[in-house]
């Protein structure tokens, strides 16, 4: 599989977000539009096997496919630069600066939710044949995901959003682990192989993605869920991406940085006084 030791894929997680820092507005915006258009088809796919099966591991199991496909095309999630990006600002990276970073992540959010957006309308098209009857199963059962998932959280308080901040910060410890996964080989199959393990957990757990969530709850306000976009930005998509930061940075991005790139000092080569060196 070519595996790429932490010293060294530590380093092409900084070069990563320095690149992303400096892309252009364009690039970065198509990027992100794509890279959300096609998690949420990976996301449509997922519910619609789970809805065919009945068995929602196997869902998770082959959601999977579509984040492999836009990390391997390039594309960028609001996830991944979360974790990324910052690494680029603390080692100190020329011409990378806060201001840098924050147009970085404004532009990816944008082009995300622009791209699931744009799927989101796509499927409520074909679950209601252009919204001339019923959603069919797979739109009622999106309806109830943003129900649940929205009106859900807030029927419990701040226990509820504590719960779906946490929920946020575990699915972006996963889904940065499968970013930077990726980067532990050099092999196609081995990328593949190293993404897929957290992103079906992630899913499997039904951690809160922020990307997802872009299509998530925009279809389901459109094929007649009972919540309102109020109670999707406040019951969901601002605690998500508040946790999606926290998870993939402080778990994934800066513990790999402090302890495989910013290194603590090594012992001395000959020992404690008294102990040989071996």
């Amino acid at each position: 599989m070519a595996y790429v030791p932490p010293s060294d894929f530590v380093t092409r997680m900084i070069d990563a977000g320095e690149a992303k820092v400096f892309m252009s507005t364009r690039d970065t915006v198509i990027r992100a539009y794509m890279a959300g258009a096609i998690l949420a088809l990976a996301a449509v796919f997922a519910v619609t096997v789970t809805v065919q099966t009945g068995v929602p591991i196997i869902g998770a199991i082959l959601f999977p496919v579509g984040f492999c496909m836009l990390y391997l095309m390039g594309f960028d999630l609001l996830t991944g630069v979360f974790t990324l990006v910052p690494l680029a600002l603390i080692d100190k990276r020329p011409g990378v600066t806060m201001r840098g970073m924050l147009r970085n992540w404004s532009l990816v959010f944008v082009g995300n939710f622009a791209g699931a957006f744009t799927v989101a309308v796509m499927m409520a098209i074909v679950f209601t044949y252009g919204f001339s009857q019923a959603p069919d199963a797979v739109g009622q059962k999106i309806g109830e995901i943003g129900h649940s998932r929205t009106v859900g959280y807030a029927d419990h308080g701040a226990a509820g959003m504590l719960t779906l901040f946490i929920r946020g910060v575990l699915c972006n410890w996963m889904v940065s682990t499968g970013v930077v996964a990726a980067m532990m080989s050099t092999s196609v199959s081995g990328k593949v192989i190293g993404m897929w393990m957290p992103i079906m957990l992630f899913f499997a757990m039904a951690f809160e993605h922020s990307v997802v969530n872009m299509f998530l709850f925009p279809s389901g306000i459109l094929l007649g869920g009972d919540f309102s976009v109020m109670d999707y930005l406040i019951w969901n998509e601002i605690p998500t991406v508040a946790g999606n930061l926290v998870g993939g940075l402080a778990f994934v991005g800066l513990t790999l940085y402090a302890t495989h790139h910013r290194t603590a000092p090594k012992r001395d080569a000959k020992g404690p006084v008294g102990v040989p060196a071996e």
